[in-house]
Order: structure tokens, then sequence, then C-alpha cells
């Protein structure tokens, strides 16, 4: 079995997740609520196991099909990854002044933007749904049902 850098990259995320996830078990019940503090760790590690097993079954099944004669490396292209750390840095930056709500709705709007810039109204119109519905969707999980105090905007008051 012929394993490359993803399929390591994945064993040992596996590995890490598979040891937090039985150590999150481990953590003290509250008596007065229902759910404990392992609850929400123990959801995001099962699921970063089972993606860090999907990436090595990727890895393995891409390494066994053969390669099509003249079949060259794919050209690497970094500039989207760089758009993504700059568009995350400045979300990061603007959270404080601008506040979760508003700087969410524009960070996943601009991301999606610039890694699949929209062509027609209706992908326009799509665009502004997700991000509408992602920074709802955030507010509502965190701020009104686990009662996380979310980032207040400096300059919006909100």
């Amino acid at each position: 079995m012929i394993i490359g850098r993803d399929g390591i990259a994945g064993l040992i995320l596996f590995a890490i997740s598979l040891v937090l996830l039985f150590q999150s078990f481990n953590l003290p019940s509250l008596p007065i609520v229902p759910v404990g503090p392992g609850f929400y760790p123990g959801i995001v590690l099962t699921f970063m196991a089972a993606a860090s097993a999907l990436l090595v079954l990727q890895d393995v099944m891409r390494h066994r099909a053969p390669a099509a004669k003249g079949e060259d490396a794919p050209k690497r292209n970094y500039w989207p990854v760089a758009k993504a750390f700059t568009i995350i840095g400045v979300y990061v930056a603007l959270l404080p002044m601008l506040g979760f709500r508003v700087a969410t709705v524009l960070f996943v709007a601009a991301l999606q933007a610039a890694l699949d810039p929209p062509r027609t109204m209706r992908q326009w119109a799509v665009l502004a749904a997700i991000a509408l519905g992602t920074a709802a969707a955030g507010y509502l999980v965190f701020e009104r049902y686990l009662l996380v105090l979310l980032p207040r905007g400096a300059w919006t008051g909100f």
C-alpha cells in the first residue's frame, strides 16, 4: 500500500482526534446541565476523525489507480489560498469594529465572491442569502442557544 503526504497527514489527524475524543469522554459532567463540557468537543472530534479517515482513504485510492500516459502533475495555484488568507485577516481585523453579525456577512460574501465569482444576478442573490444565513445561524446558535457573547462592534454597537 502506497501512501502520500495527504494520507500521512490524515493518519496523524485521525490519531490526534481519537486521543482527544477519548479524553473528552473523561471530562466531568455537571449535575445542573444535561449537556456536559465534553459534548460539543466530542461532536467536532468525531467529525474530524471521520474527515481524516476519508482523507486517508482518498489518498490510498489515488495512489492505487494507475496514472494515465503523459499525465503531468497538476499546476499549483497559490493565488486562491493567498486571497483566502487575506480575507480572513481582514475579517479578524474588522470583527471588533463591525461586530460579529456585520463582519461575518461581509466575510462570507467576500470569501465566496473571491473563490468563485458570481456571474448572474441569481448567483449574487444566492451569495447574499448564504452570507446572511450563515451570520444569522451563527448568531442564533452561539448567542441565543449557547449563550456565548459574540463581539459587538465599536462602530456599529451590535
